[in-house]
């Protein structure tokens, strides 16, 4: 029975004995004044003493009798209580031992009543937390091994220099390698740290000028595209945003170094700052599988097969801009782009 039935039937049964009571009660206090009243007329020796306090006897009687009927409400309403909440109970019962182990396992509830939809959300909580927990097993395993490799790489490079006496170029060389692999370590624990940041949320919201945003990161990006050979195109129109200047400048950033990076030399790199959406970047790099697409925003995956990076980058970009989007309550979407390379798209929402 479901708990709306059963506050029914207790509201029922409450009314029914609320209107009940009253009637019973004076009845069996008539009762008792009429058998009383005979046996006070029937002249019995002992009995006129008493029929002088009759009246005080009902009295104590009738508080009697409501106290009675207190105490059987009092327990009825527990009862009841306990009834209705049955189904609560049953259902705190499979919840109370999900744990990492289990975080499969599902309710699936019959029907469409409120408790069906408890835990129909449950469920649909259970499915959402354990998507979480995953990404978050995946995210450590991921970084764990992109750490372990360039520690073993570095591991390697010392115990070589130990080894023997090295020449002032072998040296060089060997330091430079060092310095490389610490360099590639010190973007990854930045990247993971800027993820971490921006997974918690803005500590603040502020109007703030994307379009000068953008035009401050493209003006510090410029050498670079011009090493790259890659052509910046702009079309940046006033849009305020409400957000946080930092991590705005971190979404920007990582777009346009992505942008570059996987571009091709004579290539082009196109941002624009508008309406709807507010920011697209668009590069003309590689062709991207549209089903690749999608897994390009996870933690570090990359379009290449391997997952041995040769660009120098973490594989953590377009994680940590999914991340800044989300923490200003926007939507971050790529397709490929019509001649190669990506087109990333970004909405959010615009300030007051």
């Amino acid at each position: 029975m479901t708990p709306r039935r059963r506050i029914l039937v207790v509201g029922a049964a409450a009314l029914i004995v609320g209107i009940a009571m009253p009637l019973v009660v004076k009845r069996v206090l008539n009762l008792v004044w009429v058998f009383g009243q005979r046996l006070c007329d029937a002249g019995l020796p002992g009995v006129r003493t008493a029929c002088g306090a009759a009246g005080s006897v009902v009295g104590q009687l009738s508080m009697l009798t409501g106290l009675v009927v207190l105490v059987i409400a009092l327990v009825g309403i527990w009862v009841a209580g306990a009834w209705c909440l049955r189904p609560v109970s049953d259902l705190a019962g499979p919840i109370a031992h999900v744990g990492p182990q289990n975080l499969g396992h599902r309710i699936r509830p019959r029907g469409n009543d409120e408790m069906a939809r408890l835990a129909r959300a449950i469920d649909d909580m259970m499915e959402r937390i354990a998507a979480g927990y995953e990404g978050q097993r995946r995210f450590a395993a991921n970084a764990s091994h992109e750490l372990r490799t360039p520690l073993a790489v570095q591991r390697t490079l010392i115990e070589v220099g130990m080894a023997r006496s090295l020449t002032g170029e072998q040296l060089e060389l060997l330091t430079s390698q060092l310095l490389e692999t610490n360099e590639r370590n010190e973007r990854l624990i930045e990247g993971l740290l800027a993820l971490s940041e921006s997974d918690q949320g803005l500590r603040a919201r502020l109007p703030q000028r994307l379009d000068e945003i953008v035009g401050t990161v493209l003006a510090g990006y410029q050498e670079r595209a011009e090493e790259a050979g890659v052509t910046v195109q702009s079309h940046l129109s006033p849009r305020v945003v409400m957000g946080e200047r930092v991590l705005l400048e971190r979404l920007v950033s990582n777009l346009v170094e992505n942008a570059i990076k996987y571009n091709r030399p004579g290539g082009t790199l196109t941002v624009t700052v508008g309406r709807e959406p507010a920011l697209t970047v668009v590069n003309s790099g590689q062709v991207v599988p549209a089903e690749a697409v999608a897994g390009l925003f996870e933690p570090f995956r990359r379009l290449a097969r391997d997952r041995t990076n040769h660009s120098g980058g973490a594989g953590l970009g377009l994680a940590i801009a999914r991340s800044i989007t989300q923490a200003h309550d926007g939507l971050i979407a790529a397709r490929p782009a019509e001649y190669g390379g990506l087109r990333v798209d970004v909405q959010l929402p615009k300030a007051p």
